[in-house]
């Protein structure tokens, strides 16, 4: 270590030494949760696409006027085939090419899928180029935001990751606006603009990370602790001897060392094994680790967002009291927009678990309403006019039901978006008419979906508020779910290692964490 450095404060003090925030710190971190721009456009411009006449006669024939709801179904979650594929193969790339590459990899993948449906005539290819677009959305939504907790500042994490949501939610929005723009087109440029637009922001994305530093967790990981300490440096804007950065590389070392003496062994299939190490009873085990991180996110697709955002068009078309369905879509997205930025100083103020609890408990009674109001009066209740379309008796009760859609998605966009991170193929059979025919009685699936968020939230998920990455750990080791608001860390990895001298780790354990990280 550089003998220049100064020694950290007394290890009783664990809050003691942290980088203060700089403007190119934030920029670096921010720019990063770019990569909810192309993920929100990939799940909103389908929306729009699904409902244009030209589209929909590419794909059912001249005389169509929908789509069938297999066809539906398979070319919407088809992208989610591609994601789940993806995102098992991500985890794996990152811990060997590291956080950065394996981003702009997947930015490369989502271009390919892009070019694929844009060249598209017919179900053939769309379908490929979504499946394939799929595999590169997968590898960025599971190491982005990987990526940005590493390399957040603790004290604005969750702010940044919530602007990750914020990214989502914009790309949503651009998504609407551009199938708004296009809506009316009678040729290819109807389905195509709205697609082609999505290779601008892989291109944007891959092409800026290629200017951004690696996580410095992923640097400890392989042993590199010079590299390890330059991205610390460009992270945090201080210099190389600064204290800060002495402090912070010594946790993330001592941190790593405590892995691996957790986690001996190596390889592909240990890797995945030890995932589901230890008890389901027993609070800091890997199993309920692994199971806390994919459930919450998990509960967050079945809120039902996605079917708003999936199959509004579609689905307020068929009421035949809408009669711009696209212009309703583009204000649920509108909502969504201006709701997420709240998350910014609440995840900060209040904390993730708050959050969590009262933002299901908010969307459980709309989506509940939602249901009510549409069986008995609303959505469910038609009569057909001249023509044979159908037409909602009661315009008001299905106004009302819009607004407590968008009052859905307000609590949404501002806890669960943004707090964690459906089922896209089923969607069509329940609710066309052809199918399930479910209208608004299909809120009650997802209004008991947020009973369920609502009783997870409170007995499963702690507090992780001004805690770094490490402490997390160690509140997970010391208390449950319901109290671990009031634990403060005592100490820190390096102090439990043992092997600090005047707040610097010992030569030998630095060359020991470089001598198992080129072997990994």
């Amino acid at each position: 270590m550089p003998g220049g450095a100064a020694p950290l404060a007394a290890t009783s003090d664990v809050n003691r030494i942290e980088a203060p925030v700089t403007w190119k710190a934030y920029l670096i971190c921010a720019f990063a949760s770019f990569g909810g721009i192309f993920f929100g456009y990939d799940s909103g411009y389908i929306n729009g696409v699904t409902g244009s006449a030209v589209f929909i006669r590419l794909i059912e024939g001249p005389d169509a006027t929908q789509l069938s709801g297999p066809h539906n179904s398979l070319i919407v979650s088809i992208l989610s085939a591609g994601t789940f594929f993806g995102a098992l193969i991500a985890g794996d790339c990152a811990e060997i090419f590291g956080r950065r590459f394996t981003i702009v990899g997947g930015c490369v993948i989502y271009i390919i899928g892009v070019i694929l449906q844009v060249a598209s005539n017919g179900l053939g290819l769309i379908v490929a180029g979504r499946l394939i677009a799929g595999l590169g959305v997968g590898f960025e939504s599971a190491i982005v935001i990987l990526y940005m907790s590493e390399i957040c500042p603790k004290k604005v994490r969750g702010a940044l990751v919530a602007g990750y949501q914020f990214c989502i939610t914009l790309g949503l929005l651009i998504a609407s606006c551009v199938d708004y723009g296009t809506q009316n087109r009678t040729d290819t440029g109807s389905y195509r603009i709205p697609i082609g637009i999505q290779f601008a922001w892989g291109l944007i994305l891959g092409g800026g990370l290629m200017f951004l530093p690696d996580s410095p967790r992923y640097f400890v990981k392989r042993g590199r602790i010079e590299k390890a300490r330059n991205a610390l440096v460009r992270l945090r804007g201080q210099p190389p001897e600064s204290e800060y950065i002495e402090a912070e590389l010594a946790e993330i070392i001592a941190n790593e060392e405590y892995e691996r003496s957790l986690i001996p062994s190596s390889g592909w299939v240990s890797g995945w094994a030890n995932c589901f190490k230890g008890s389901l009873w027993k609070q800091d085990t890997n199993v309920r680790k692994t199971i806390l991180g994919t459930s919450l996110q998990m509960m967050q697709q079945w809120t039902g967002v996605n079917f708003i955002f999936y199959y509004s068009t579609p689905f307020l078309k068929s009421t035949g009291a809408i009669s711009n369905s696209f212009l309703i879509s583009l204000i649920f997205t509108l909502v969504n927009v201006c709701s997420t930025p709240i998350s910014f100083y609440t995840v900060e103020k209040f904390g993730r678990r708050p959050l969590l609890v009262y933002g299901a408990l908010g969307m459980l009674i709309c989506q509940f309403l939602v249901a009510i109001i549409g069986v008995a009066v609303g959505f469910n209740h038609t009569h057909l006019d001249a023509a044979g379309n159908s037409i909602a008796n009661n315009i008001s009760a299905v106004n009302a039901q819009i607004a407590f859609i968008a009052i859905f998605i307000f609590f949404f966009a501002s806890t669960w978006g943004p707090g964690a991170w459906i089922i896209a193929v089923i969607t069509p059979y329940m609710v066309n008419p052809d199918k399930g025919n479910l209208r608004s009685s299909v809120f009650f699936i997802w209004g008991g979906l947020c009973t369920c968020a609502f009783v997870y939230a409170y007995f499963l998920v702690p507090e992780t508020k001004g805690l770094s990455l490490e402490q997390v750990d160690k509140m997970m080791e010391e208390c449950t779910p319901r109290t671990s608001s009031k634990w403060r860390p005592h100490e820190t990895y390096a102090s439990q290692a043992g092997k600090s001298e005047g707040g610097k780790l010992h030569s030998q354990l630095i060359a020991d964490v470089e001598r198992k990280g080129s072997v990994f």
